[in-house]
């Protein structure tokens, strides 16, 4: 399965291509390309991204009263967590279920105060913020034409793609996500010097031809989250970091301030890069859970969160789809999911929420890591049941 590699992304933030690291490993990196840290760095940055050097950062403001995460009776899981947490790597694991954290573990100089990067989890915020943006009336409709609210793409092969079909990722551009191949999209997006006026993602993909009919073909592209971002940055006139806190942040009582990352053209990089603390991770799952409902209104339409998290293309893995921009499962469960371990896992059937961040040895290992980690889930799952059975 691929995912957003986030050194494509944290590349682009810096505007230039990955050089090598010169510096120790005890210091935060230099370069931006996350694939040319060490660990150790990663370990550092990962809780402290907005101080590495040429980061540029939105703030995503919370405030008012925080929403409660009242301990809750501790989950009997039948594994050792603590060997799973270090085998995982993982900075922070956190369960909720029913409301209440039945887990919480904390490592590699992480805690509960601070934040962590989310990588690709934020493509699941950003199609959040396209389901606000109609519920406001800004997006009229998911059948609108992609070039509606992104003038910029017009006379390119996105004149034929629709707004729903950029969420599930079907739009039929060509697209080349192969991080090895230099002449790969990703690779030369990253070499894309900004126009003036113009967001670099529309710079970039204004250029790419047409593979297939729109909605006909799911083909994973970092890039087309990046022009979601844009899209809705279009059509309400806010920034994605204002819009969201306008929307959920502050208004379902987040703990923290979050922060995300901005690309060359000053944007957010709405497939990428939102750090915030583990618990408030674990909240944007409640948010889900409790029907998109902050601060006592309905953020999202009554049908958003049905359509959303459940399969809308086929992504050529048993029991496995896509929705708007979150991973599904034929079981009823869905994820946000980001390189090197960050997740949010969502189970409606059993009130059940799994927030996880990390520092995988490597950035994707799905017969690995990933594989284990979805076990995790499974046993979590049935602790669940054993416990609701007592």
């Amino acid at each position: 399965m691929r995912r957003l590699l986030a050194a494509a992304l944290l590349c682009a933030a810096a505007g230039g291509a990955p050089s090598a690291l010169s510096q120790t490993s005890d210091t935060l990196p230099k370069d931006l390309n996350v694939l040319f840290w060490s660990q150790d760095q990663r370990d550092l940055a990962f809780r402290t991204m907005e101080t590495v050097p040429k980061v540029v950062v939105h703030t995503i403001k919370g405030g008012g009263t925080v929403y409660p995460l009242p301990q809750g009776k501790p989950l009997d899981l039948g594994l050792d967590v603590d060997a799973y947490m270090a085998r995982q790597r993982n900075a922070g694991l956190i369960i909720v279920q029913d409301g209440h954290i039945r887990f919480e573990r904390y490592a590699l100089g992480y805690g509960k105060d601070g934040r962590w990067t989310s990588f690709s989890v934020a493509k699941s915020f950003t199609s959040t913020l396209v389901g606000a943006a109609v519920k406001d009336g800004y997006i009229k409709s998911l059948d609108d034409k992609v070039t509606t609210y992104i003038p910029g793409l017009r006379g390119s092969a996105y004149d034929d793609v629709s707004v729903r079909q950029l969420l599930t990722m079907t739009s039929g551009v060509k697209w080349n996500e192969d991080y090895t191949d230099p002449k790969s999209d990703v690779a030369q997006f990253n070499l894309q010097v900004p126009v003036p006026g113009e967001d670099i993602t529309v710079s970039y993909m204004k250029t790419l031809p047409r593979e297939a009919p729109a909605g006909s073909k799911w083909v994973y592209k970092t890039g087309e989250t990046n022009l979601i971002g844009v899209l809705v940055s279009s059509a309400t006139g806010k920034t994605l970091s204002d819009y969201l806190s306008e929307k959920l942040w502050k208004p379902f009582g987040m703990e923290q301030d979050a922060v995300w990352m901005l690309g060359p053209t000053g944007h957010e990089i709405s497939g990428c890069c939102i750090s915030a603390s583990l618990r408030d991770y674990a909240r944007v799952g409640q948010f889900v859970l409790n029907g998109g409902v902050a601060g006592g209104k309905k953020v999202l339409p009554d049908d958003w969160l049905a359509s959303a998290t459940t399969k809308q293309a086929d992504i050529d893995l048993p029991g496995r789809g896509y929705g708007y921009q979150w991973w599904t499962n034929d079981d009823g469960s869905f994820a946000a999911q980001g390189i090197f371990g960050q997740g949010i896992f969502i189970d409606p059937k059993r009130k059940l929420i799994i927030a996880s961040n990390g520092n995988w040895p490597t950035a994707t290992d799905p017969e690995g890591v990933g594989k284990a980690r979805e076990a995790f889930y499974k046993a979590v799952q049935a602790a669940v049941d054993k416990d609701a059975g007592k």
